[in-house]
């Protein structure tokens, strides 16, 4: 598994953004969407890390809290070995953009139409003080690692281009400032199934001739399964389960994480599902539930779920296998869970 043992390239400790609902005369914040509530992970050198979950659950706001796109109300990140922030010893955002760059959904809104793909990979290279030659040559280099023939593709414009090899360009544009994290956010999610295979095996690739770190996010399952070496479920702002994407796949821990790979439609018309496995949408996220944010819509809810809020805990420690569930905490009080340990 690719860097499952190195060092932690990236740690996030209580990353929180609440959005403001503005309204009233006065125009004051009414609300606030919880989009992510607290989220702790780690990113090892060198791994895929895979983070899953259904629409408005935080994935995409994760990614952009990442980047500093949006800025954080509370939480640390640290990369390689340095908090990002703006004190003395920090890493500033400048730098860390250069170091971290992220891939969008949409291939061609990413790209400004009014500039070539030569001009649009060089252009973070001029703006960081490369000389024009420089740029462009190193802009021939990176057309060619992505499988795109500089002297045929640099001088076109966005609209001349399909969506597959749209995508190819915004991963040479990530590429050309040399980052050590690259973060997909649904980046082959827009593509045909036979140019999705293509651009998988090309991240592949490079990922192993750059020895490059990847947060890959996505909704397709099967395309996290692919291409992960851990996964992180994701469920109203909150980690609900993280561990080896074997573990998770093979023997999920959560009834979210349950929900979400039984609901994978098989092509054996033997395994039909005739019930729904998971029903109801999720919660309001200005208003989530007590305790268990996922308990509203659990088939194994009891009062603890909505007395407390489940942490994230390891039931197997041996494998990284984290879950946040009563049901797996010794001696939480739910009926499911094992009995707590002697001493303790």
């Amino acid at each position: 598994m690719s860097g499952a043992g190195g060092p932690p390239l990236l740690t996030v400790s209580d990353l929180t953004k609440h959005f403001p609902i503005i309204g009233g005369v006065l125009g004051r914040p009414q609300a606030w969407v919880q989009a992510v509530d607290g989220v702790d992970f780690t990113v090892a050198t060198g791994e895929t890390l895979g983070i899953v979950g259904e629409s408005g659950c935080g994935k995409s706001t994760t990614a952009r809290l990442l980047m500093h796109l949006v800025a954080p109300d509370r939480g640390t990140i640290i990369f390689d070995g340095k908090v990002v922030g703006r004190g003395p010893g920090d890493i500033d955002i400048r730098s860390l953009r250069r170091r971290v760059q992220m891939v969008f959904q949409d291939s061609y809104a990413s790209l400004n139409p009014r500039l070539t793909i030569q001009d649009s990979i060089a252009f973070g290279l001029k703006a960081h003080g490369q000389r024009r030659d420089e740029a462009e040559r190193q802009v021939a280099e990176i057309l060619d690692m992505v499988g795109l023939e500089p002297d045929m593709f640099a001088q076109r414009y966005p609209h001349e281009l399909s969506g597959g090899q749209r995508q190819r360009v915004n991963v040479a544009r990530a590429l050309a400032m040399g980052p050590r994290l690259l973060i997909l956010d649904e980046a082959v999610s827009a593509l045909d199934k036979s140019v999705e295979a293509q651009v998988l095996n090309l991240l592949q690739d490079i990922k192993e001739r750059l020895q490059l770190t990847y947060i890959f996010i996505s909704h397709d399952l099967n395309v996290v399964q692919y291409i992960s070496d851990r996964v992180l479920v994701m469920y109203l702002g909150k980690v609900v389960e993280l561990g080896p994407v074997d573990a998770i796949y093979e023997t999920p821990k959560h009834p979210y994480t349950s929900a979400l790979l039984s609901s994978r439609p098989s092509m054996d018309p033997r395994r039909r599902v005739t019930a729904p496995p998971l029903s109801g949408d999720p919660p309001n996220p200005i208003d989530p539930p007590s305790g268990c944010r996922f308990r509203t819509r659990c088939p194994f809810a009891e009062d603890v779920c909505a007395e407390r809020e489940p942490r994230l805990a390891a039931p197997d420690t041996a494998i990284r296998h984290s879950v946040a569930c009563h049901a797996h905490v010794p001696g939480s009080g739910h009926s499911q869970a094992p009995a707590a340990e002697a001493g303790r």
